[in-house]
């Protein structure tokens, strides 16, 4: 059978199902990746840069999609193209498949084109056999290794292809250790190993009624096999979906000749980070474990050592690394993580991929690698994601608490961030809970974590584990999840579900509260609290950069100073929706709100207007002050009026007694204010209509406050917006109350204002040319267009939108990302009809959408100004636009 030859070319399916990694030139290149996958790609590119791999040869995720098509039986062509290759392998490598004289041994790994750390299968040690390993014993002249290989060989040959419970090989290392009078289970002896290794296949034969296997190609072919099985495993299953990823792509199985780190004490494992993966600080970072094997350092079983101790131990070793991180950084612009090995002395490299990271890391990474000139602005810009800035503005714990609180254990800060929550110990009992309770926060607590517990951790605020370093499982998914994580605290340990803090009396129940901060590796005892966190140089800098490369402008929705000051503060350029009727609640101002709507004649409402007046006025002073030379959009009241009276009984009581309005006038008028359906009743623009001192009364403190603030020096950019319309006769109509008032109100003193409206009904997009001939600008309101587009209301949505995802009725919650087909194409139409009418009519989004990704990506194609969220969402929606300007597609 002849094998792929060396080619720079992109790979096709059509081409063979084998491919060594010295034949493949641009392995990194997407079309390469898809078919060779991540794993198998890398390891071709570092051959190619002169880096030492292991010899071997990728078997195609093609071939993977072709045995799940056949049914899981192997495609046409593939047994030959292995034995073909097995045979080249020998060849290159000096050994023999199977041989007692000088035997070759191999691992199969898996390895998708899109990175899915520890969520799929591998097998080392593959060769081994009742034969084999006493050559292994004689070539090395190292027993003790080549028993500990064979035994490690059964042991996951039995778990990951017979599908036998871990726990039972667990049991019989446990027992063995026990009557050893050992704690570690590298202090295990020759003769310990080899009779493990016999239980061991006792256990398999137990279990399968077969004999572990002897054959080496029918060992390699049912490694290869489960592999491609462990595509589809539950866990891998759970990951796809957790982060979007695509079920058809498959996976490669990489077979790699072996590199054995459990010789002996100048042997070793270790995974290596060419940056923090924490904090993206310039510094080789990571874990060795000497005389041991890969495995053991991923699944976090030993607490390894950091691998700056490899200075002292392995002085040479730690220069090559050092190297190697450099060599690796340049050649791929990025971060990366690799997995080493080092068998007697001499360094291989197993893998490479570019790192999971923190938020602050990717943060910091890639301003850093732009200053060192290794990418440019835009290319850092694309690599922090919206999600990510939003990650950064997680809430931390409170620093001032934190002084006057006990930590009762500490561990390995392995992803920042913070964690308050109650504790469970298993992810079945974390995903029941957040099932049950979707705003349940949940601290999962385990010795290690494993692949099975990805969504439980998903469930999770953080996650609190007894092993482990800062490269296991639980710290490598807490960092691409962005949630925090406390590894390795040896101050903790886990039994019969409880948590037990060492050295103390102190003995943790499930659902108890703990605090977890991931920037220290403290545990607190009780529920902290938190506060905002801070802008890192880093991001401001990036979001600058964003901010030049994009088209659309991101504003605040902010009803307070307090909201216009933070807004400013984190890159709003203005405010796009100001909700008066927010200014309307507590003390003081909700009682003269309720006498205004008591008012039984004109006179009453308008001395409870004026009273009203003087709030509105001095909470816009202050706004326009906050937001000196940026545009603010004013909405004039809303909400249905009886909103702002009480409902419970003794609500009303008490209202009674404050204002001296018997509880039967207001029980009266609270019923006649009542409405069947209030969200498409007597509000908005209606109020105007049949109430208009109200809106008077709004339109005349807007101004006062717009001449004050222009008196004490602020450039005052004003838009009042009418909610809420349906037609044109109704803008009409609004437009005329607030130039009257405005000309009443500014007597001849210059202020440039404008006015516009609001687009929530599916009648005002249809009608939209109509309306633009009489404003100024629109603003969507997507809250209340998507609610009256789809007959839904956002209250009551949760009883069965949850029900209508899980069966695929609607793919997304349309309030939580913007309905592109049918609220989408309103807004598509609301802007054709009204650009038509108003050329360079100005048009922006003021729901919730405006900070969501996914929408602002269809705000940008649709051609919409700007986009207005909650201040704390202003970041992300800066980043989100610049990667709609730049063409990143999210949906």
């Amino acid at each position: 059978m002849q094998l792929s030859k060396a080619t720079e070319n992109p790979l096709s399916e059509s081409q063979n199902f084998v491919y060594f990694f010295s034949d493949v030139k641009n392995a990194n290149s997407p079309q390469n990746v898809a078919v060779l996958g991540n794993k198998a790609a890398q390891l071709c590119e570092m051959t190619s840069i002169g880096l030492n791999v292991p010899k071997g040869f990728a078997v195609s995720t093609h071939a993977c999609r072709e045995f799940f098509q056949a049914g899981k039986k192997w495609p046409s062509g593939l047994a030959e193209e292995l034995s073909a290759a097995v045979e080249r392998l020998e060849q290159e490598t000096g050994k023999k498949f199977g041989s007692t004289e000088n035997p070759l041994f191999v691992s199969v790994r898996s390895g998708s084109p899109v990175s899915m750390p520890g969520m799929m299968d591998t097998i080392l040690n593959i060769g081994m056999n009742d034969s084999t390993v006493h050559a292994f014993a004689k070539t090395t002249k190292n027993p003790r290794s080549a028993w500990d290989s064979y035994r490690r060989l059964v042991q996951m040959f039995g778990e990951v292809v017979f599908g036998i419970d871990p726990k039972l090989f667990e049991k019989e290392i446990a027992e063995l250790k026990q009557k050893s009078g050992l704690a570690h289970d590298n202090e295990l002896s020759t003769e310990d190993l080899e009779e493990l290794t016999q239980k061991f296949k006792e256990l398999v034969k137990e279990k399968t009624g077969s004999q572990f296997p002897q054959g080496v190609f029918p060992a390699l072919s049912m490694a290869v096999s489960a592999v491609f099985e462990s595509w589809n495993s539950k866990r891998a299953i759970a990951y796809r979906r957790i982060h979007s990823l695509d079920d058809s792509l498959g996976t490669a199985a990489t077979v790699q000749e072996m590199v054995f780190g459990n010789l002996g004490n100048d042997s070793g494992t270790g995974v290596a980070f060419t940056r923090s993966p924490s904090s993206g600080e310039k510094q080789l970072f990571g874990e060795f474990l000497a005389n041991a094997q890969g495995e053991d350092i991923v699944a976090g079983i030993r607490t390894p050592m950091p691998v700056e101790e490899l200075k002292k131990t392995m002085p040479q070793i730690f220069e090559e690394l050092f190297a190697t991180a450099h060599l690796l950084e340049t050649h791929y612009r990025d971060m990366q993580d690799f997995e080493f090995t080092v068998e007697n002395g001499k360094l291989f490299l197993l893998q490479t991929r570019t790192a999971k990271r923190t938020a602050q890391a990717s943060v910091k990474t890639a301003f850093d690698f732009c200053a060192e000139g290794l990418i440019s602005k835009q290319e850092a810009v694309l690599r922090v994601s919206p999600k990510e800035v939003e990650r950064l503005l997680h809430r931390q714990l409170d620093q001032n608490a934190k002084k006057f609180a006990q930590a009762i254990a500490r561990g390995i800060p392995a992803s920042p961030g913070a964690a308050v929550g109650k504790i469970v110990f298993s992810a079945q009992r974390a995903l029941e809970l957040k099932q049950k309770n979707a705003d349940e926060k949940i601290v999962l607590v385990r010795e290690e974590t494993s692949a099975e517990d990805i969504e439980g951790m998903n469930a999770a605020e953080g996650i609190l584990t007894a092993r482990g370093g800062a490269t296991s499982h639980a710290a490598v998914i807490c960092r691409a999840m962005g949630k925090c994580c406390v590894a390795g605290s040896n101050d903790i340990s886990v039994k019969d579900n409880k948590l037990f803090v060492k050295n103390s009396k102190i003995v943790l129940q499930e659902l108890e509260t703990v605090s977890l901060d991931g920037y220290t590796g403290e545990v607190f005892l009780g529920g902290l609290p938190t506060v905002e966190p801070e802008i890192a140089e880093e991001l401001s800098g990036l979001l600058l950069w964003a901010d030049s490369f994009s088209r659309m402008r991101v504003r605040a929705n902010a009803d307070t100073v307090q909201d216009a000051e933070t807004a400013r503060k984190l890159g709003a350029k203005g405010i796009g929706l100001c909700r008066t009727e927010h200014m309307f609640f507590g003390g003081e101002r909700i009682t003269a709100m309720r006498e205004m709507i008591l008012s039984r004649t004109e006179e009453q409402r308008n001395r409870a207007l004026e009273k009203l007046a003087a709030f509105q006025k001095q909470d816009f002073t202050g706004i326009f002050r906050a937001m000196d030379g940026l545009p603010v959009t004013i909405r004039l009241l809303d909400p249905p009026l009886h909103e702002f009276l009480p409902k419970e009984k003794k609500d009303i009581e008490a209202l009674s007694a404050e204002t001296g309005v018997e509880k039967e006038l207001l029980e009266k008028a609270a019923k006649e204010l009542s409405e069947a359906n209030p969200m498409l009743g007597f509000r908005g623009v209606r109020l105007c209509v049949v109430f208009p001192e109200i809106y008077e009364m709004q339109c005349r403190a807007v101004f006062e406050a717009a001449l004050a603030a222009k008196k004490s020096g602020a450039n005052v950019k004003l838009e009042i917006m009418i909610p809420l319309v349906f037609s044109e006769t109704e803008m009409l109509h609004s437009k005329k109350l607030v130039l009257e008032t405005a000309q009443k109100t500014l007597q001849g003193e210059e202020l440039d204002f404008s006015v516009g409206t609001m687009i929530e009904l599916p009648r005002a997009c249809i009608t939209a040319d109509r309306i633009a001939q009489h404003a100024d600008f629109f603003s969507f309101g997507t809250n209340d267009l998507t609610q009256t587009t789809f007959g839904i209301s956002r209250d009551d949505a949760a009883k069965f939108l949850h029900p209508y995802i899980e069966k695929k009725v609607v793919e997304k919650d349309p309030f939580v990302e913007l309905d592109r087909n049918g609220v989408g194409e309103l807004v598509k139409i609301a802007l054709e009809k009204g650009r038509l009418a108003k050329p360079k009519l100005k048009a922006g989004i003021c729901g919730e959408h405006g900070g969501d990704p996914n929408s602002i990506e269809f705000c940008h194609n649709a051609g919409l100004d700007y986009v207005s969220c909650s201040p704390y969402r202003v970041p992300v929606a800066r980043m989100a636009t610049a990667h709609a300007a730049l063409g990143v597609t999210r949906n």
